[in-house]
């Protein structure tokens, strides 16, 4: 019983040492990104939309958005109300269920889209740069087993609608929820209490 003791002592300690490592990397990868889309003019989660609207290549519901994004609606109409200002997304109403609102990108949108790809990436190097190519390529398979495990909302494909309208990209950006590593993007999840 004195092994098994210390046996989960160790896995207990392993698994503390492991939260706070993930919670200190997110932490670096939110600041970091924070600095690169400051001069865009755009929030985390103001971009993490643009990002969820552009990989689903046509208009999204704004509740599809919720989802993805795992707050309530009515944050992502706070968030769509400062883009859609910026000129960078317009909304219309889903011909197939007009109490629906449906969010797509505009050519300003698309635009930007290189730009938060570029700041993005320049924070994940900032952090996982120093790993090697394998290191990276199993750290992102572990988080992803965890994503996968715990139905990540995020992780999965948009759901399917019945009106698609115009398509919403010219190309399909992707997103944390549109088959990117875990290890390149997971920091950037936003919830509402971190905006």
């Amino acid at each position: 019983m004195g092994e098994r003791r210390k046996r989960d002592a160790a896995t207990s300690d392993t698994t503390l040492e492991l939260a706070e490592l993930l919670s200190h990397s997110a932490r670096r990868l939110r600041r970091g990104s924070t600095a690169q889309l400051a001069p865009l003019g755009l929030t985390n989660a103001q971009a993490r939309v643009l990002r969820i609207v552009a990989a689903a290549g046509r208009p999204l519901r704004m509740a599809d958005i919720a989802l993805r994004l795992e707050v309530v609606p009515r944050s992502v109409t706070t968030m769509v109300d400062g883009i859609e200002s910026a000129g960078l997304i317009v909304r219309s109403a889903d011909p197939g269920d007009r109490r629906s609102v449906l969010v797509r990108l505009t050519d300003r949108g698309h635009a930007l889209l290189e730009q938060l790809e570029r700041a993005r990436r320049t924070t994940a190097e900032d952090i996982f740069g120093r790993l090697a190519g394998d290191e990276r390529a199993d750290l992102a398979r572990l988080l992803g087993a965890l994503c996968h495990r715990d139905g990540c909302s995020s992780c999965s494909p948009p759901p399917p609608t019945e009106s698609h309208g115009p398509r919403a990209g010219h190309h399909g950006a992707h997103t944390h929820g549109a088959h990117m590593h875990a290890a390149d993007t997971h920091g950037y999840q936003t919830h509402e209490s971190e905006r």
